[in-house]
């Protein structure tokens, strides 16, 4: 065995022929988790192929930002292939096959052609190619096309003619099968991301498979349209320089967020949605002039945000979480300072011009803060009363199976057992024991039976008419926390036999209405 043991495995050779160099598309088909996250089937709104859409979409965007084009048209075939068409300034013609097939080229690297821009890294475009079975893109400028077909990622055609087709830039390419089995488009998936843009972007129309999409009032029709509880109040929804914020309150607990950057929608947040979750909440609590707990003023609230700044830094390629700290590269105020300067003007002037709202609010934020001062003082009690009952008398048992579908109680007395059938004890298991019925024990409650089967409360109700002592140990608000079961047991014990008898063993299961 030692022998066995002490045998060297051969040393894995490792040489020059293991070091190689791929190709743009060969990286991004080899590696494309790094450009686009999971793959996936399109089961799911975060699968690569709605990734690769957005991609495409997020350059025609640009060009709206640019006041090239206030139209795009989306087309999806057989859920399976996908045509974007915009009315921009289309990509130069000159540098068409190295923007769609080299990595690190783009035209937004500075803020000449491009400013405030969603596209950053020279990267969507590629990997939309690389990962595409068929891609195909075609400029359209100075009335001539120039169309290229890709395979792979690896170039088949190149042809410049004659056009009378408006300026822009055309899009179609159909997922590689072999790397996203089984996919298929959602209809459902691909139109909520074009109402995002439209709600971003209000004078853009998105034609999508011949249906328009558009959106006149920005981030509150996106609230609007989102909102699965009633609001408290009409949305507030303000404007600044490259800034837009929206929100409300709605019968509900909780907190709901939208947030974007440059048309991105990143919905894990960052730097921007954090900022406007700490001014939001110090705003009204300073207008409210009381001590406030910021969970209390955000319970309820559902609110979007929107912001525009330059050369935005993302924490991956699929930008869904802002990291920037500042709004420029090279300086610029803090994204702490611009959007909370913001907030405290505006929604501190709003709250004082519209009192009727401001009220509306503030009585939100009272009562969630008696709710949660009520939950925590039952679960104080619930806490402490749970302690009381573990704290004697090592012979109560708690019963392992509690029923979901009644309120049951059960109590049984066992005399005799064995350590070990004690240690097991449950409803099953106790009726295979030596059971003495415990008629004469209840019937001094006025509760002759040996299961009783009532609602919990008729039970406690039953027991306070002949025992009111026994009810006083129990916390009623508490009944539904689970905790009570054993504490009620040591009540009971306690009240109906002082001095318990050497053998018994008493076990009680007990279970609320879901």
């Amino acid at each position: 065995m030692e022998e066995n043991q002490n045998i060297q495995q051969p040393t894995v050779q490792y040489t020059e022929d293991n070091v190689i160099h791929l190709s743009d598309m060969e990286h991004v088909r080899t590696r494309p988790g790094m450009y686009i996250g999971r793959l996936g089937d399109g089961s799911h709104a975060e699968d690569g192929i709605y990734v690769l859409l957005k991609e495409v979409i997020d350059n025609s965007i640009d060009e709206f930002k640019m006041n090239a084009g206030k139209r795009i048209e989306v087309t999806v075939e057989d859920n399976l292939r996908c045509t974007i068409r915009d009315y921009g300034r289309g990509i130069p013609q000159g540098k068409l096959v190295e923007a769609v097939s080299m990595l690190n080229t783009g035209g937004k690297y500075d803020s000449k052609a491009f400013k405030k821009s969603v596209g950053l890294n020279g990267v969507g475009l590629k990997a939309v190619n690389a990962l595409s079975r068929h891609f195909e893109a075609r400029s359209y400028r100075d009335g001539q096309v120039r169309c290229t077909t890709f395979e792979c990622g690896k170039l088949i055609t190149d042809v410049t003619e004659p056009t009378d087709d408006e300026t822009g830039t055309y899009i179609y390419f159909e997922p590689d099968p072999s790397l996203f089995k089984h996919y298929s488009f959602r209809g459902e998936f691909v139109e909520e991301m074009l109402r995002n843009y439209t709600y971003l972007n209000t004078g853009l129309t998105i034609m999508f498979n011949g249906r328009r999409i558009l959106s006149r009032n920005g981030l509150s029709d996106l609230l609007t349209d989102r909102m699965t509880a009633t609001a408290l109040y009409d949305i507030v929804h303000l404007k600044g320089e490259d800034i837009e914020i929206a929100f409300t309150h709605c019968n509900q607990n909780g907190e709901e967020y939208y947030s974007f950057v440059n048309g991105q929608h990143t919905t894990l947040g960052g730097t921007h949605q954090a900022a406007f979750k700490k001014y939001i909440a110090e705003v009204i609590k300073e207008y409210s002039g009381k001590s406030y707990d910021y969970s209390d003023i955000r319970n309820g609230m559902v609110a979007a945000i929107s912001i525009n700044i330059q050369e935005p830094l993302f924490e991956s390629q699929t930008k869904i979480k802002l990291g920037s700290l500042t709004t420029e590269p090279d300086g610029g105020i803090s994204i702490d300072k611009f959007i909370g300067d913001f907030v405290k003007s505006q929604v501190d002037n709003f709250l004082h011009k519209n009192t009727d709202v401001a009220d509306v609010i503030l009585q939100k934020v009272s009562e969630s803060e008696r709710e949660r001062k009520a939950m925590a003082g039952v679960a104080k009690k619930a806490r402490e009363m749970s302690k009381k009952a573990n704290l004697h008398n090592r012979k109560l048992r708690d019963c392992r199976i509690h029923l979901n579908d009644a309120v049951l109680i059960v109590v049984r007395e066992v005399h005799h057992v064995r350590k070990s059938d004690v240690a097991a004890a449950d409803p099953g298991l106790l009726e295979k024991l030596s059971v003495r019925r415990v008629e004469m024990v209840l019937a001094r409650l006025d509760l002759a039976a040996y299961q009783v089967e009532l609602p919990f409360v008729r039970v406690l109700e039953s027991f306070a008419k002949q025992q009111p002592a026994l009810i006083r140990a129990v916390d009623h608000d508490a009944v539904v926390s689970g905790d009570l079961r054993l504490c009620w047991l040591q009540c009971l014990h306690q009240e109906l036999h002082p001095e318990p008898e050497r053998h018994a063993v008493y076990c009680i299961c007990t279970a609320r209405r879901i």
